[in-house]
């Protein structure tokens, strides 16, 4: 039996209106990228898209007319995995497991995280727009193969 297909899903949050080269460059071969909100404004989201197809979400500074457009949550399929991306995990009002729900993308508080609760996997990119709170600048990836899903923090080298 021929193994599943491998997709490597980019994960991006908190760009504020920035779209580091360095962030494109760590997204160009991925197959999807999923943007967890404080986008900026519309470029950001065309230079990503540049690199793959985009699904994003509403953040809590996206109060014009790009951000506005954006819904507050998605519930993204990739193959047998599904992904609930919201911008601020305090705001999810929903039970991920009992949903059947694999991964819980969110973004906000500038902190990368990558951790599995209950069989659920949470995962924040981190911050990849200016740096803030003397974080480093980062992004992330989800490599999904089947059911399997496993999420990575890539720090970005940045000035």
């Amino acid at each position: 039996m021929p193994r599943p297909k491998s997709l490597l899903v980019g994960v991006i949050s908190d760009t504020h209106g920035l779209v580091r080269p360095e962030a494109l460059a760590a997204l160009a071969d991925c197959d999807h990228i999923l943007h967890a909100g404080d986008v900026g404004d519309e470029p950001v989201l065309d230079a990503l898209r540049g690199c793959a197809p985009v699904t994003a979400v509403r953040g809590n500074t996206d109060t014009g007319t790009c951000g506005l457009r954006l819904p507050e949550t998605a519930l993204v399929r990739f193959a047998a995995v599904t992904v609930f991306l919201i911008h601020d995990v305090l705001r999810l009002r929903l039970d991920p497991q009992a949903e059947g729900i694999d991964v819980v993308v969110y973004g906000h508080s500038h902190m990368a995280l990558n951790e599995t609760i209950s069989g659920v996997l949470r995962f924040n990119p981190g911050s990849a727009g200016p740096r803030r709170f003397d974080r480093p600048a980062t992004i992330g990836r989800l490599r999904i193969r089947g059911r399997r899903v496993a999420g990575e923090i890539v720090t970005l080298r940045v000035r």
